[in-house]
């Protein structure tokens, strides 16, 4: 027995070993103290996989989890990017994630240009597994929140054909209300290579991630190259994400923190199918001040591209059964003051009063001091909210006007297809401006109303894309490393950094029927027809019925003819009146009887001691 286990053990480990040359799996955490006292943890799965999507069925799956592979081979998939995020990111307080995602659900794809099925039945079908892949909401996208924008959503991998790139191969959509849970991270994190049972994702524990400020799930899947600068052959790239924002001072009321107290947990081990396993701490000078102490000591500390990391290589720290607790301890007590906010943030907001019309006013801020920066702004909005394009206003804060350089509008159908709105605009240095635009709220049938409508209808957040000339962590990185800093810190080719940011959601009131008026009406009929139902009931049901008198002989014809019948009808007549009125006298005289009775007695008892007194009299004469 023992000898068939280890030959199955040893033909296990030959043919991962033979197939190790085509998978590589990276998991590495970033933890970055944030300027006013909060933690960002952002960890990252990457895996590394030497096939093309195309060819993806043929290979044997060794850490590229299968679900995932037969869903892209399925439809046709060559991007997908998911987030399932609860809270919101605070820009001007907490800079830049590492990857930006909006509150809801967020999805978008790139299809393959030679796809057997139509982009559309694709794009449903995709949906349709996704949800129940990842046990959320999914299946609630369909025509009426879908959009194809042009400039916001690139394909972020490597395409080799130009006319893949058209917006006829592009779906977005988003679900703002959709609840991130438990039951959403657990088959998440089954499709690591590792689950949760070792590596990085032990520390992952339920209660202290969904007690966080924020939090967000995020899959990215798309094509790179296997090989620089010629790129002859592409691979794929697949990274999940995981990004929690933690308040130690809320919890303990000190800025210290270690990995026990953000997670529950202490790390035992590496995940020993991932090539590496590292644990980094950002350490710049934006993040946290010179007073600070790091227990152990780490592993290696770099400094590139503006950003000094301090970082721990889990595999040689956890080695013989020792477990990793760092600990992150301030040597001085800090007062926080005005948060410094990034080069680019925006606020978006709610305008107008009433439930006929209103507006949307979101405003864009450009903190560089010298340099103008070129962003894309885009809205995707409800059918039922109707834009006005001729009301659309871009200004900046002395009052003049700004002419966007591109404007790309669609118009929505009702009950078919949402409106959509990009728009390239120019920020000046150091400048505000504001986009205004008007809209008209349309009236819902009662049957699309949701049970809890009174709470209102949420509006997806608004999307600005830009290149922004500092890395100060890049929202999205590059798609030529597997590595977490390696990507942050590299360039794009326009000698920038690509960063996407997302604005608040907006909470829209619609025109409410009364829904309380069907049940009025069924209390008012139901007491009516109570009331009516058993009278009407009676007169409806109730059958009259008249004795007939029978029909005289001829014998009794001839005896009232005669006067016979009478005689003796009038004689009975008089017998029962003499029989009433004997009656009468009898009761009459029985009370006299009665009467008389009570008197002689009385007399009676008079009369007797009268004569008792006459005998005496006698008796003494």
């Amino acid at each position: 027995m023992d000898a068939v286990l280890k030959t199955i053990m040893f033909l296990s480990a030959l043919n991962c070993f033979a197939i190790s040359k085509d998978d590589r799996f990276v998991e590495e955490l970033l933890i970055k103290p944030l300027p006013n006292g909060y933690v960002h943890a952002s960890f990252h799965f990457s895996i590394f996989w030497n096939a093309t999507i195309s060819s993806s069925t043929e290979h044997h799956y060794n850490l590229f989890p299968k679900a995932v592979g037969q869903i892209i081979d399925n439809y046709d998939v060559r991007e997908l990017h998911l987030s399932l995020t609860q809270g919101l990111w605070r820009h001007d307080k907490w800079g830049y994630p590492v990857r930006s995602a909006p509150p809801g659900a967020e999805l978008w794809a790139w299809f393959e240009r030679s796809a057997s099925n139509s982009v559309d039945e694709s794009w449903a079908k995709l949906v349709n597994s996704l949800s129940g892949l990842f046990c959320a909401s999914l299946n609630f996208i369909d025509s009426t929140n879908t959009i194809q924008p042009s400039l916001s959503f690139r394909p972020s991998g490597v395409v080799n054909d130009l006319d893949a790139t058209s917006i006829e191969y592009v779906r977005y959509a988003t679900l703002p209300r959709e609840n991130v849970c438990t039951e959403n991270l657990t088959p998440w994190k089954k499709l690591l290579p590792c689950d949760s049972k070792a590596g990085l994702s032990t520390l992952f524990n339920a209660i202290r991630l969904y007690n966080a400020h924020y939090h967000a799930l995020t899959i990215d899947l798309q094509p790179v190259c296997q090989s620089f600068p010629e790129c002859t052959s592409t691979a794929l790239h697949l990274t999940q994400s995981m990004s929690v924002v933690f308040r130690p001072t809320l919890s303990s009321g000190q800025r210290q923190w270690t990995l026990y107290s953000l997670f529950g947990n202490r790390l035992k081990s590496a995940c020993p199918l991932a090539s590496e396993s590292f644990i980094h701490i950002d350490i710049s000078n934006e993040s946290v001040s010179d007073d600070y102490t790091l227990t152990p000591s780490p592993s290696v500390v770099t400094s590139t591209g503006g950003r000094k990391v301090a970082s721990y290589n889990v595999a040689d720290l956890t080695a013989g059964q020792n477990s990793l607790n760092i600990h992150f301890n301030w040597d001085e007590d800090m007062t926080y003051g005005k948060t410094k906010p990034p080069v680019l943030h925006a606020h978006r907001f709610m305008a107008g009063y009433g439930q006929e019309k209103g507006g949307i006013t979101c405003m864009i801020y450009n903190n560089h001091p010298s340099q103008a920066l070129d962003v894309v702004y885009m809205e995707s909005l409800p059918w039922y909210v109707r834009l006005y394009l001729h009301t659309l206003k871009i200004q900046t804060e002395d009052g003049s006007d700004i002419k966007p350089d591109v404007i790309k509008y669609t118009p929505g159908k009702d009950r078919k297809r949402p409106y959509m709105l990009e728009l390239m605009i120019g920020l000046p240095p150091a400048s505000v401006i504001t986009i205004n635009i008007q809209f008209e709220r349309a009236f819902l049938k009662w049957t699309e109303y949701p049970p809890d409508a009174n709470i209102g209808f949420y509006l997806g957040s608004a999307v600005i894309s830009a290149v922004l000339p500092s890395s100060a962590n890049a929202s999205v990185g590059d798609y030529k490393t597997v590595s977490l800093l390696s990507s942050l810190n590299a360039k794009s080719p326009t000698s920038g950094y690509f960063t996407r940011i997302y604005t608040e959601p907006l909470l829209l009131q619609l025109p409410l029927p009364d829904f309380s008026m069907p049940y009025n009406v069924i209390c008012l009929v139901c007491t009516v027809f109570a009331i009516a139902f058993g009278s009407i009931h009676n007169l409806t049901t109730r059958r009259l019925d008249y004795e007939k008198e029978a029909k005289p002989g001829l014998l009794s014809k001839l005896k009232s003819f005669l006067g016979i019948g009478k005689k003796k009808s009038t004689d009975s007549k008089v017998e029962s009146g003499e029989k009433k009125g004997e009656k009468a006298e009898d009761k009459k005289s029985d009370d006299g009887i009665s009467k008389e009775d009570g008197i002689s007695k009385e007399g009676a008892s008079g009369d007797a001691g009268r004569t008792e007194e006459d005998r005496e009299n006698k008796k003494n004469d």
